[in-house]
């Protein structure tokens, strides 16, 4: 945990922009962590830099040399994040647009008729994605039901819409409404086990902050990340393709490289803040471990991070010393399992003496920032089912302190009191 360096959680704070004030309003706890984390200052820095440089790629001098390097360092730590040596990264707009990417590909690249197969867990990137190259395709969509209680979703649940003739299935990593992840490889085993060559996505999105990212053992067939929710800026999305998805007939460029997924000129600055973040990682990893290897690093980060942020949430759960956790605060309701092991830094939840809309105004002014999630195209998959118009999430980062949890709770407890 990150706890046991001392020292470790301020220099880690210490790297990150506006980490405790807001430059509009001034200071506040950042507890909206699910919509966009917060960004390392390395990256700004890269990025203003990048923005300034006037020369094109694949051009004959030292600059323009600087940035077709910048662009190779990228791919190659994306691929050291990932743990994926091979398919081939992409840089595309947003994670939302890789993903519809990605899915067009396998839509329209796998054998004709058959079926396709997403899930109510996941985002509305993924859902509608498969809904509109289902229908452009002819195919049936089925769908897997996620279960209301856990707020999460298992095998079995996928195992029961599996048959021979699936062509393409979507698996979300962690819900960005429940917070709540998913056993990846077995449900993509599940799955090849009934349709072999079925083409397999992976939102990754919600979950790639959170550490644990393996490619290597999923026997996926596509994945994708939003870096601003990773630590980098907006304006930009992650793909992998795996070799056999990048061998289907696709959209390019007449007489492209058939391995080309890039499609025009990507900012060099894109792939140079992702490296940013690569080496965050690294640089965090290395406190955990004596190995000089960047994955190695990388993972021993991910495992830090995730053991601080299951220390965060179950304070904010069951609070600590004297301060009562949500759990027994008289009117909260939280959504899926206060104590599931699969929750990643997300909390939903409502609460009975406020309206959610109130609720975030009042954090707000108690300086908290947090966010409503309301039943409409983005959340009523999973708020519908439950009977909610609207709750507040609350998303916490490996960033974030006991301290802060405890300012949140004291919060929560005045707006139970009314």
């Amino acid at each position: 945990m990150l706890s046991q360096v001392p020292g470790l959680l301020d220099q880690i704070r210490d790297r990150f922009a506006h980490v405790d004030t807001c430059p509009f309003e001034g200071p506040r706890v950042f507890f909206e962590n699910a919509g966009g984390a917060l960004t390392l200052k390395s990256v700004v820095e890269t990025s203003a830099a990048h923005a300034s440089y006037p020369d094109n790629q694949g051009r004959d001098n030292s600059a323009s040399h600087a940035l077709m390097q910048a662009i190779e360092t990228g791919v190659s730590d994306v691929r050291t994040f990932f743990n994926a040596p091979t398919g081939q990264v992409f840089i595309g707009e947003s994670g939302t647009e890789v993903l519809f990417r990605l899915v067009r590909a396998a839509s329209l690249g796998a054998p004709k008729g058959g079926t396709m197969l997403c899930s109510t867990l996941e985002h509305p990137a993924s859902r509608s994605a498969m809904t509109k190259w289902s229908e452009n395709t002819n195919r049936t969509l089925a769908t897997a039901i996620h279960d209301d209680a856990s707020g999460s979703i298992d095998i079995e649940a996928f195992r029961q819409c599996l048959t021979p003739d699936l062509r393409v299935a979507t698996v979300v990593q962690t819900s960005p409404v429940t917070g709540m992840s998913t056993d990846v490889p077995g449900i993509i085993a599940a799955i090849r086990t009934v349709a072999p060559d079925c083409f397999i996505i992976v939102d990754g999105i919600q979950h790639a902050s959170h550490g644990g990212i393996n490619l290597k053992g999923y026997d996926a067939d596509g994945f994708a990340i939003s870096p601003y929710k990773v630590f980098s800026r907006h304006g930009y999305g992650i793909g992998w393709a795996s070799d056999r998805l990048t061998a289907v007939p696709r959209e390019g460029l007449v007489g492209a490289p058939a391995t080309e997924w890039k499609l025009g000129t990507r900012d060099s600055g894109s792939y140079a803040t992702f490296s940013d973040v690569v080496d965050y990682f690294a640089w965090l990893g290395g406190h955990f471990t004596e190995s000089k290897d960047r994955r190695a690093q990388i993972e021993a980060a991910g495992s830090a991070i995730q053991a601080h942020e299951h220390h965060l949430t179950k304070v904010m759960m069951h609070g600590v010393g004297n301060l009562a956790g949500l759990v027994d605060i008289p009117g909260v309701h939280i959504i899926g399992d206060p104590d599931s092991p699969a929750r990643e830094g997300v909390v939903s939840l409502t609460l009975d003496t406020m309206d959610s809309i109130d609720l975030v105004t009042f954090l707000r002014e108690q300086g908290i920032r947090v966010h409503i999630r309301k039943n409409d195209y983005y959340c009523g998959n999973i708020l519908a089912p439950l009977g909610l118009d609207t709750c507040i999430r609350v998303s916490i980062c490996h960033y974030n302190t006991e301290q802060e949890v405890t300012q949140f709770l004291t919060a929560m407890q005045a707006a139970a009191n009314g």
